[in-house]
């Protein structure tokens, strides 16, 4: 089969179309994971879903509405119970714990084949169906939706806490925003390169970005486009190569930082020799 008549195909289309949405929002919702330094939160909330795909498995409804509701639960509680940038890993590390716990337990009650649940851990790109676009594409549509309204006070909350409070700004509703943002970009996110790559598709593109500019606005841009053009190119050489999809996303994402570093290594030794 050629390569014309592999895009041609409906999975690839739908894969085509989940991996743009999903794209956008990792790495609108990157930035922000990357400036408020809490990549381990992006981490735990994916391990966090599994354990909720597995617990709806369990009783008997779709593993997305248990990934759902793990995540955003999680993300709540992280936000409620760790508000203040320097006390969040502990909460991030015991909602963690737990929910690993409760995974365990899950998986070791049921007595079938969980292989809903197990996809869940490496996504499933090529096997998305029309309205698991549709789903995908409303979720990160919102999230973006809800980006771009809330930039400002988000970023101003991010950058400087104690200066956003003193102006009034409510730092545990920020907080709170941004979990639950983050969990929903995380769910979608998850359809794509799963649970034990989530998080290298919502923090690469953001701290490559990071790296080559420090103006907020442009960076968010440049990492909503490495991200995209990693998803891209992950999906075509998947498609035409061969490997797991999720493994080419992941590998392209962390490139880009890798690049970025060097890139910015040289620049910086220009400028250098430059100014001697």
């Amino acid at each position: 089969m050629s390569l014309s008549d592999l895009l041609s195909t409906s999975f690839v289309q739908h894969a085509f179309y989940a991996v743009t949405a999903v794209a956008l929002a990792a790495g609108a919702v990157g930035y922000f994971v990357v400036l408020r330094h809490q990549a381990f939160a992006a981490h735990a909330i994916g391990h966090v879903g599994f354990a909720g795909a597995a617990g709806a498995v369990l009783i008997g409804f779709s593993p997305i509405v248990g990934l759902l509701v793990f995540c955003l639960g999680a993300g709540l509680l992280i936000g409620i119970g760790g508000a203040s940038l320097d006390e969040s890993d502990t909460v991030v590390g015991v909602t963690l714990t737990a929910a690993l716990g409760l995974g365990v337990l899950f998986i070791s009650l049921y007595s079938g084949y969980a292989n809903a649940t197990y996809s869940i851990l490496f996504g499933q790109i090529l096997g998305v169906t029309w309205d698991d676009v549709g789903l995908v594409a409303a979720l990160s549509l919102g999230v973006l939706l809800v980006v771009s309204l809330s930039y400002r006070p988000l970023l101003f909350a991010s950058v400087d806490a104690q200066s956003a409070a003193a102006r009034g700004l409510s730092i545990r509703a920020m907080s709170l925003l941004f979990m639950a943002l983050l969990a929903i970009t995380t769910v979608v996110a998850i359809q794509i390169v799963g649970v034990l790559l989530v998080f290298s598709l919502l923090v690469a593109p953001a701290a490559a970005a990071e790296v080559l500019t420090s103006r907020p606005l442009r960076a968010t841009g440049l990492a909503m486009a490495i991200a995209l053009g990693s998803a891209w190119a992950g999906l075509f050489f998947g498609v035409w190569i061969g490997g797991p999809v999720s493994f080419w996303i992941t590998a392209l994402a962390a490139s880009s930082y890798l690049g970025a570093r060097l890139f910015d290594r040289n620049r910086v030794r220009h400028v250098r020799r430059a100014l001697a």
